[in-house]
């Protein structure tokens, strides 16, 4: 063996591994949470730039290029904490959270998912645009402050009224917590995610949204009558009333019972 494997070899205790398991851990939680987004795109070309780079200054042995290489490390922490800010917020915001509301209101959970279910199958239908937030962990005052308070209790009746084409609510979004509505004509943060061409203002704000928060949103697409699911910075599109009920409770952690099959009838006669 190599003298000099051999050497780092001797090095490592308990103490280095623990402190390589840790390192390792956090780069892999940090690209799952990135998975999928536009800063796994950035990450990307980032990384073929300065492998790139590093390889022609060793080639050629270009001595600015090396100097520049071993002198920016400073420069791309700080260029780290800017261009991945909404990702790194979202990982301080799920440490920070303690899980307590979820297990204490899974109850107003399930109620409030059948019934936002049921509103948004019904909007679908009448093709009525709708933007509806379910709250989770992360607080959502700031956005509840630019709505119009409401503190209703939840129902499909209340949302139809909401989102009906000559309500002055109907163009933002509802703050849905537990089972009731606490807020309405929401203005939410627009995504600048590259999405498809044919997403408008609601699907953009809802992955707005859910880049920033752990809130899951519901979108109601008005020119084509479907409905869509936002949650970790994702979009699930054009999603079946049954899909979407799957998929809610599973956010919330709950069981989801698949409806009951209807009975066939007796046979004739006997």
């Amino acid at each position: 063996m190599p003298d000099g494997v051999s050497d780092v070899l001797a090095r490592i205790d308990l103490a280095a591994v623990i402190d390589i398991l840790i390192v390792s851990l956090a780069i892999y939680w940090l690209l799952l949470l990135i998975q999928g987004t536009t800063a796994m795109t950035v990450l990307r070309g980032a990384a073929v730039l300065l492998l790139g780079a590093f390889v022609l200054s060793r080639i050629f042995d270009l001595r600015m290029l090396n100097w520049i290489l071993r002198n920016s490390l400073t420069g791309l922490v700080i260029a780290v904490l800017v261009i991945f800010q909404p990702e790194i917020r979202r990982a301080l915001e799920r440490l920070g959270r303690t899980g307590l509301r979820s297990v204490l209101g899974r109850r107003e959970h399930r109620d409030a998912i059948d019934i936002v279910v049921r509103a948004a199958t019904r909007l679908a239908r009448s093709h009525t645009g709708a933007l509806i937030i379910l709250e989770r962990e992360t607080g959502l005052q700031d956005v509840i402050d630019t709505g119009i308070p409401t503190n209703a209790t939840l129902s499909v009746e209340l949302l139809a009224t909401i989102f009906h084409h000559n309500s002055p609510l109907h163009d933002g979004a509802v703050v849905i917590r537990d089972d009731r509505v606490i807020a309405a004509g929401c203005t939410l943060p627009l995504s600048e995610a590259d999405l498809p061409a044919d997403y408008g203002m609601r699907h953009r704000a809802a992955v707005g949204m859910a880049e920033r928060t752990d809130a899951v949103v519901v979108v109601v697409s008005e020119e084509r009558g479907t409905t869509s699911l936002a949650s970790n910075g994702r979009m699930a599109p054009d999603m079946d009333e049954g899909r979407l009920d799957r998929q809610l409770h599973r956010l919330f952690g709950l069981e989801f019972e698949e409806p009951a099959e209807p009975a066939t009838a007796a046979g004739a006669g006997g």
